[in-house]
């Protein structure tokens, strides 16, 4: 049974999963509804009903930010592609004589998201080619991203009537969120691809040693292109779903600091910013908390101003708990109750 409890400890989940119950906890002791779930109109409401909705934007982020981070890589650009991808989708729509249309929206999603591929493909190229350190290549297109957006809405907030395009953000299906369906179909998808394939394999080992991956016959510069790649159509899609929340494209607001969001996910959840193992179910777990945080601030009463500090904190604890220092000291307190608990035994 101890050493049951002691795998249990040592993983990389348990801390994560503590920290997402004890927010729950907290939660239900400022509000005793929190875990109540009711139907209207065929829909789905709640507290965790609107965790999941408004968390998914950013765990789609961070399952493509897993990715990246598992090459030894970062993407600081997914809040700046985000932004463009609603400015592009909204000035579409805007312009179209029928905005109101499926096909119409059809057409303004599918132009953002080929659009965020090729931006992909640019931090891809500036990384696996150029060999330019990630933080820094990602950290043009971050900088330089707002500014397009600001471009193609010309400096304006485009507000959009389109029913269909809001549905991707506020919309249900089959009584859930469309926002949360998407961030499913995304965290599946890369989940199967990467780990019932050798693709998540190859992944880890370019993020362990490059160079020995290389020469095994991985070829690395593919992976990043792929990683960087699909980070960015991650991102885009959240933007979508971020500006049609809204029903407006803000090139200044959308999608910032989501990017900081989505690392703080991948880490709490115990992937390593120095690149190899990753874990996806740690980055859904992480999200889960990023998300529950920001309800707790405005369940418990704390003021907005100090949103971040109480966000900063709580994260602060988890990755504290999770360091190498904190598992020595457990382990080292494990063995001496184990001594303790073998003296008393041979006492009696």
């Amino acid at each position: 049974m101890s050493a049951l409890l002691a795998r249990i400890v040592a993983s990389r989940l348990f801390w994560p999963v503590v920290m997402l119950l004890v927010l729950f906890a907290i939660n239900l002791i400022a509000f005793p509804g929190f875990f109540t779930i009711t139907v209207r109109d065929g829909h789905l409401f709640g507290s965790l009903i609107d965790i999941l909705r408004n968390g998914a934007p950013t765990l789609i982020i961070a399952v493509g930010m897993t990715l990246v981070i598992a090459t030894r890589g970062i993407d600081l650009s997914v809040g700046a592609v985000a932004a463009i991808s609603g400015a592009v989708a909204c000035s579409i729509i805007l312009g179209s004589p029928e905005p109101a249309s499926s096909a119409t929206v059809a057409v303004a999603v599918t132009v953002a998201l080929l659009i965020s591929l090729v931006l992909g493909v640019w931090n891809g190229f500036l990384v696996a080619v150029l060999g330019i350190q990630p933080i820094i290549a990602t950290l043009i297109l971050m900088t330089a991203g707002r500014g397009v957006a600001m471009l193609i809405t010309e400096g304006q907030i485009i507000t959009v009537n389109s029913p269909p395009f809001k549905a991707l953000g506020s919309g249900f299906w089959l009584g859930l969120p469309i926002a949360a369906i998407i961030a499913a179909v995304v965290f599946g998808a890369a989940a199967l691809i990467t780990r019932r394939t050798a693709l998540g394999m190859f992944i880890e080992s370019v993020g362990i040693n490059p160079e020995a991956s290389r020469q095994a016959g991985v070829r690395a510069r593919g992976l990043l292109f792929a990683v960087y790649t699909f980070s960015a159509f991650c991102a885009a899609i959240a933007g979508l779903i971020l500006t049609a929340n809204t029903a407006a494209a803000d090139a200044n607001n959308t999608g910032l600091f989501i990017e900081l969001d989505a690392i703080l996910a991948v880490v709490i959840g115990g992937t390593s910013l120095a690149g190899g193992r990753y874990t996806l179910l740690g980055t859904l777990v992480g999200a889960l908390v990023i998300q529950t945080l920001v309800t707790t601030v405005y369940t418990v009463g704390i003021p907005p101003i100090a949103t971040m500090v109480f966000k900063a904190a709580v994260v602060t604890v988890v990755c504290l708990l999770q360091s190498p220092t904190t598992a020595q000291a457990l382990s080292g307190f494990r063995r001496r109750l184990a001594v303790r608990a073998g003296k008393g035994l041979a006492a009696s």
